[in-house]
């Protein structure tokens, strides 16, 4: 299935671009009198190759041929200089931990992918250069020291860590009279506790150094608080005001702390949700990303590049943000009048 696209900003650099076509929300946008800027009149020798990434549909990924059609290899990341820089990634087996750490493999960075699991984390750490694989449950507070303890020694620092790891409930969208502790407690466990036991070994290491940078993934729900999920909420409002007092805490020393707060996000848990065909919520799509004013959710490698901007050797200024990739979600009140 092909497209031609129009953009005079193209040159022969080739690009790679996302965007929703075909679907009941480009229908809306066409209505609304709002129209796609990369579906315009043919006149660049640029050509998409569409490949669907959510259900049948909707979100595609765009690969431009530029050049009247010779064909480029699309670059998918921004460019940093994180050469020889060691970078911890937690839950980096799959979704936004795997394409974070890709991403820091990609820009010259050491990368550790660690998970809970394992042989995902091997399978995804194999196909990058510089990379390794840990076993890593976030919860088990000896675990978390050994590991780091591990990666100092064999990799001879720590320069970054991007505290990833979290889940969230799937079947337990209930209201808080109805939320089971066991729920809550194993939620906190991961997304809260979990990120503080990291972060409290790895700034060890940083400090014994006099430098690095801590990346908190965070969400738009401890922003603006949601329904129906009361525990992944209040721990991610607890991972935004933790990371704020461990900027005041480690900046002075060298160490900076920041944090992103994603919006939807095309991931597997997502596509259970949302965005799959059978998807718990799958009626909900259009209703949910009515309120997002760019019409799709985000991707992974979206938030990834969020996460090189901040560990980024010249971001060196910035210490105790929260970094929002949602779209324009939580930007106001998306409504028709």
């Amino acid at each position: 299935m092909l497209f031609a696209v129009r953009n005079p900003h193209l040159g022969i650099q080739p690009q790679r671009v996302y965007a929703p076509i075909w679907s009941t929300f480009y229908e809306r946008w066409k209505l609304n009198g709002r129209s796609m800027p990369i579906l315009q009149d043919i006149g660049s020798c640029a050509v998409v190759h569409v490949r669907f990434l959510w259900g049948s549909s909707s979100l595609v990924k765009l690969t431009l041929e530029t050049s009247c059609g010779n064909k480029k290899e699309a670059s998918t990341h921004m460019k940093v200089n994180l050469d020889h820089q060691v970078a911890l990634v937690t839950g980096a087996a799959r979704g936004i931990g795997k394409a974070i750490a890709e991403a820091l493999a990609a820009n010259g960075a050491r990368v550790v992918f660690a998970d809970v699991d394992f042989a995902g984390a091997q399978e995804a750490a194999s196909g990058q250069p510089n990379s390794v694989a840990k076993l890593m449950d976030v919860t088990n507070a000896s675990q978390v020291e050994a590991v780091v303890g591990e990666v100092v020694d064999q990799l001879g620092g720590l320069e970054i860590l991007v505290n990833n790891a979290g889940i969230n409930t799937q079947h337990h969208r209930v209201t808080i009279e109805e939320f089971p502790v066991e729920e809550w407690n194993r939620i906190l466990e991961v997304d809260l506790t979990g990120l503080y036991l990291v972060s409290r070994a790895s700034a060890k290491a940083m400090l014994a150094r006099g430098s690095g940078r801590i990346i908190n993934i965070a969400s738009v729900a401890g922003l603006v608080p949601l329904r129906l999920q009361s525990a992944f909420v209040a721990a991610k409002a607890g991972v935004v005001n933790l990371t704020k007092s461990m900027a005041l805490e480690l900046g002075p020393r060298g160490v900076l702390v920041n944090a992103i707060a994603p919006g939807s996000i095309l991931t597997d848990g997502t596509k259970k949700l949302f965005y799959g065909e059978d998807g718990l919520f799958a009626e909900k799509v259009q209703q949910m990303l009515a309120h997002v004013p760019l019409g799709r959710p985000g991707t992974p490698e979206e938030v990834a590049h969020a996460v090189l901007f901040l560990a980024a050797p010249e971001s060196s200024y910035i210490n105790g943000h929260v970094l929002v990739v949602d779209g324009g979600w939580t930007a106001g009140y998306m409504r028709e009048f």
